[in-house]
């Protein structure tokens, strides 16, 4: 439905209130109180005729006359009549509402069922609804107090967003207590409609929010969340505490990777991969929804701490030493500088103890001398109660020095009623305060973890060379299996799946029988493996049947024996296929893991980590969303502990790293095709000097009702819309979807458009651009966004000739469209190609209409748009045509 609807949920012109009583205390008397204090003058329109009239309003007005000139409906009325009024609402044409009511989905059966009606009511003219069960909104600069909170706050950037009411109602009488401001409150309750991708979308958008704060017990829709979050978190900071982080999910997985993917675990590798910084507790989050409303930014993590008492700030390096950080090393000059007035027995260092004697002026110095330190990007000042100081007499000499610095700076102030005064003045002047060292410098961390995010966000990712697959092969082993049923592959099939998608396997050959194992065995040269065989049986060293090292055909027979009689003493009903030999792998340096799990709410999910039988005691692993590129392989990896083994360690030598990051790439691409693949065990994965080897791999499997790519949550490459033309002037050109590692090459077209060429596309002289745009260009969300290149097809060498591209808001029907061709080949073609591919793009995605704006000097562009259908339309005052088509 888009976020267009929204609009008229948080900027109303008009408001109606559904469901009053002449009681003081009711719900509806104080949402119209609270609405009335912002200037609106709504009225309440009761359920039934019968109800008395409150507020002395007169001509009293019911329910059945709601009209067209309402905007938005406040409906707290006993949830069994809401289907009803939300049906009149949508046929008067009112366009949001806001449902108070609880009594739905909570209470079981019969609530699903009204809340399934009051969907269907909305849903036949698009009407929008918040809730139900919430306490609803708060848009503090359209002065909307939609809710029935007695508070309201103080007006700021900040958005908060809550499943909880009653968090709501604790973060805005806290914000009060700390000078917080905030632009919105946003009460989800059930998200029976508007959820949290709708609302980042909106504010994403709302050039008055410069941060979202979210509590979150659920999504309802990832994939939607995941598309706002990845487009809103690059400008704008959201923060985001999940409750109901339970691993009771993990409980009944079949593999390793399944019991180690628990839920907590894979949102937090969801928010990584949207750019949303996660925190752990309700305390965080409120210290973090204070530093993202008072204070900017930091650029990196150079933390300095100034304190006048040694041990808070031994407590602040400790707190640092938690996330492997120190505090930052200043340099000579700033050393130099605090030694001109600090005692000769100062720490000499960073933390900065100015000892128990400072006196106000001294705790200035000290600052002064950390704001011109180019090296510091954040400052935490602890002040502990001496005899010599006054904590407001410190506050004071600071507060007006600290405004308007360009990094985060904190003030932890220990203590009680000695040091409220100084608490004061520092909230007063938008410094936010803490209790302890640990508190402010976790809050600093958490966002430098957005600022290194967004700085991971905008990196190019290198180019990959993606070995063509077999997935015709794969593809016949998954569905023989599914045809008889089968819930697991055995390990044969499963190494045949892993060698398709190039996946390096030992060798691995089934026997049934005891002779069928020698001959085997004496084929494929000792030493050998041997494993049992069973669907049945997916933990094979718990039923000791794994046989290593076997030299000869005596004991071939012996295993062969033994591994039988000890899978049936394990278990009885198992149904044994026989054994599989394998070739046995030389030395090697280290044992991983690698594997995939399908998640019910997020799809597949990859997993690396250290291996062997011991994984699940050493948990050390990391989770990543797919599709994965070299560099999203990379940080997956450099999430483990193992990692740093991988390097090179001791009398280890370096693993070919290269290929590792291959594997997971080959493992993310075989789980976007195959949505079947419940889960995948690659455990372990040996890597020696010939390089990583899969030696063991299981895989679940289960009939799967959403066709890939619609299983993830992330849209991967689209390359059905890779495609080769002929252009009317000749060109025989190849084009297809842009790639994030197409960076290098959009730079090398820019640099062969003239200056009036880039005049035309950018509306400004743009010499080069940027790191942080050319990520921007070239990493984009496929659902929202289409950006097509055309390459000039048989070149030696790859290079792009133009680009087109389609820019949509969230669920927008009228995207807009830019597009810009090399100047070595305008006048041929290429730009009305790319056009037309993108048009027929649009039409399949059923957008309504594609729009842009040409400068009027810009005659070829507006000659190509009269080409292809457009109506070239002036626009009032400006020297530029707005260009339109409708599909």
């Amino acid at each position: 439905m888009g976020i267009y609807n929204l609009e008229r949920i948080f900027t109303p012109n008009s408001v109606a209130v559904i469901g009053a009583s002449n009681k003081p205390e009711s719900i509806g008397r104080a949402l119209m109180h609270n609405l009335q204090q912002g200037g609106y003058e709504g009225h309440i329109y009761p359920v039934h005729p019968k109800y008395p009239r409150i507020l002395g309003l007169p001509a009293y007005p019911t329910v059945e006359d709601v009209n067209q000139a309402i905007d938005l409906a406040v409906i707290a009325t006993p949830i069994s009549t809401v289907p009803a009024i939300v049906e009149k609402c949508a046929g008067a044409g009112v366009k949001g509402a806001i449902i108070i009511s609880a009594g739905g989905r909570e209470t079981g059966k019969q609530g699903h069922e009204i809340e399934a009606d009051i969907k269907r009511a909305a849903d036949k003219t698009g009407l929008r609804i918040i809730g139900p069960n919430c306490v609803g909104v708060i848009a503090a600069q359209a002065r909307l107090y939609a809710t029935f909170t007695h508070q309201m706050p103080l007006p700021g950037r900040m958005a908060f967003i809550s499943q909880s009411g009653a968090l709501i109602g604790a973060i805005l009488d806290l914000s009060l207590k700390k000078q917080m401001g905030f632009s919105h409150f946003v009460s989800m309750g059930a998200m029976l409609d508007v959820d949290f991708g709708d609302l980042i979308d909106y504010l994403g958008n709302d050039p008055d929010v410069g941060s979202i704060v979210l509590y979150m017990e659920g999504l309802t829709h990832p994939r939607k969340f995941m598309s706002a979050a990845r487009a809103v978190s690059r400008v704008k900071p959201i923060i985001v505490l999940k409750s109901g982080r339970s691993a009771a999910g993990a409980k009944a997985a079949a593999t390793h990777t399944g019991s180690m993917a628990g839920a907590g675990a894979i949102y937090d590798a969801a928010f990584r991969r949207a750019g949303v910084v996660p925190v752990e507790t309700i305390e965080s989050l409120f210290d973090c929804a204070e530093l993202v409303a008072k204070q900017p930014i930091p650029k990196d993590s150079g933390l300095a701490v100034i304190t006048n008492a040694g041990g808070p700030g031994v407590m602040a390096a400790d707190a640092l030493a938690a996330f492997d950080l120190s505090p930052v090393s200043l340099t000579p000059k700033t050393l130099s500088r605090l030694d001109a007035f600090l005692p000769p027995f100062w720490s000499k260092g960073n933390p900065i103890d100015i000892l128990g004697d400072a006196t106000p002026g001294r705790f200035r110095q000290a600052v002064e001398a950390c704001v011109s330190a180019p090296e510091v990007s954040g400052l935490v000042i602890v002040f502990v109660p001496q005899a010599v100081s006054d904590a407001a007499d410190v506050a004071n000499t600071l507060s007006e020095l600290l405004k308007g610095t360009s990094f985060p700076v904190f003030a932890v102030l220990m203590g009680g009623d000695a040091v409220e005064q100084g608490r004061r003045v520092f909230i007063k002047a938008g410094i936010p305060t803490y209790d302890t060292p640990e508190r402010a410098v976790e809050a600093f961390m958490y966002m430098n973890a957005y600022a290194r995010n967004l700085e991971l966000l905008q990196q190019i990712p290198p180019k990959q060379h993606i070995k063509a697959f077999d997935k015709s092969r794969a593809e016949a082993l998954v569905n023989q299996a599914l045809a008889q049923n089968h819930s697991f592959l055995t390990e044969v099939e499963a190494k045949a799946v892993l060698s398709a998608y190039g996946i390096p396997v030992n060798l691995t050959r089934k026997a049934a029988s005891e002779p069928e194992a020698v001959r085997l065995a004496q084929e494929m040269g000792y030493p050998v493996a041997m494993k049992i065989l069973s669907r049945d049986i997916l933990h094979k060293s718990e039923a000791r049947g794994i046989h290593l090292n076997l030299r000869d055909a005596k004991q071939v027979r012996e295993a062969f024996t033994r591994i039988m009689a000890d899978a049936r003493a394990y278990d009885p009903d198992a149904c044994l296929e026989g054994v599989s030999i394998q070739s046995m792998v030389g030395e090697w340096d280290y044992e991983l893991i690698a594997g995939a799990k399908k998640d019910s709410l997020f799809g597949p999910v990859i997993l690396f980590g250290m291996g062997g039988v011991m994984t699940e005691i050493l948990k050390d692993q990391a989770i990543a969303l797919p599709p994965l590129n070299r560099l999203l392989a990379r940080r997956l990896m450099e999430g483990t502990r193992v990692y740093q083994l991988l390097k090179g360690f001791r009398n280890r030598p370096p693993a070919d790293l290269g290929r590792l990051e291959e594997i997971l790439i080959n493992i993310s691409e075989m789980v976007i095709d195959f949505p079947q693949i419940a889960e995948l065990d690659i455990n372990p994965l040996v890597v020696g000097p010939q390089g990583p080897q899969a030696v063991d791999a299981r895989m679940v499997i289960a009939p799967s009702q959403i066709a890939s790519p619609l299983h993830l949550v992330i849209s991967p490459y689209p390359d059905q819309y890779e495609t080769t033309t002929r252009t009317r002037g000749g060109l025989d050109i190849f084009i297809r979807p842009i790639k994030p590692e197409d960076a290098p090459l959009l730079l090398t077209l820019h640099h062969t458009l003239s200056d009036e060429s880039i005049y035309y596309r950018f509306f400004s002289p743009l010499k080069s651009l940027p790191q942080e745009m050319l990520a921007r260009f070239t990493q984009i969300d496929y659902d929202r966004d289409m950006a097509l290149v055309a390459m000039e097809a048989g070149h030696p060498e790859e290079r792009i000739l133009g680009v087109a591209r389609l820019m949509s808001k969230a669920g927008g029907l009228e995207p807009e469209f830019a597009v810009v061709v090399g100047d070595p080949w305008q006048g041929k073609g290429v730009g009305a190609a790319l056009m037309a591919h993108l048009i027929d793009i649009a039409k399949a995605r059923g957008m309504t209409s594609v729009w842009g704006i040409a400068l009027a000097e810009n005659t070829q562009m507006i000659a190509l748009a009269r080409k292809l259908g457009f109506s070239v339309t002036r626009v009032p005052g400006e020297a530029q045509y707005e260009l339109r088509t409708r599909l």
